[in-house]
């Protein structure tokens, strides 16, 4: 079953991988980002599946990479925090008005997550750009809003992350995982 399988979502630099990476500190276990290590290894070979050239090409690699972390999630006993999920990718296609296609809207209910998702809201005070997250902020508000109603649509309960510096939302995630204080 998939009910450990907690999904964190929200636009870029909105402090989720921040999150993610206090979570493990703490001793639980998380899979990372699709999107940025898409674009590192991209940029590496010299690849088209990036999010200035390929669109498409990218959604696919991130749906990709998102079921490969699914099933590798899957084995766990204990919660796993997913950096992302499969309809993640759902919402970059809406975002960037492309047709969602058949096997990706598939995939998000073949592959369901716990229906408590953890949304990191847009937020001024954090969000930075870098050599990956080259979105600007009103493309990050965007997302953030386009990841909400993807998972709304889809059945998910959204639990919006407070504006609180990260070890104060590692709290907020830990006592809404139910689980005691690692």
């Amino acid at each position: 079953m998939c009910e450990h399988m907690f999904v964190v979502t929200g636009g870029p630099g909105s402090g989720k991988s921040s999150l993610i990476d206090a979570m493990t500190r703490r001793g639980f276990r998380a899979m990372p980002e699709a999107g940025r290590a898409i674009i590192q290894d991209q940029v590496r070979i010299g690849g088209p599946a990036l999010p200035w050239a390929d669109r498409a090409m990218f959604a696919e690699l991130m749906l990709s990479w998102e079921l490969r972390s699914y099933h590798e999630a899957l084995a766990s006993d204990a919660p796993v925090l997913m950096d992302r999920g499969i309809p993640d990718v759902v919402g970059y296609l809406t975002l960037c008005g492309l047709s969602v296609p058949s096997h990706v809207e598939a995939a998000t209910k073949i592959h369901p997550y716990n229906k408590r998702v953890f949304l990191a809201p847009y937020w001024d005070a954090i969000f930075t750009q870098d050599a990956e997250r080259k979105q600007d902020r009103q493309e990050a508000e965007a997302t953030g809003r386009v990841m909400a109603e993807t998972y709304s649509r889809l059945g998910y309960q959204i639990v919006e992350l407070p504006f609180v510096e990260i070890e104060a939302r590692a709290d907020f995630v830990t006592d809404q995982l139910g689980v005691a204080n690692r």
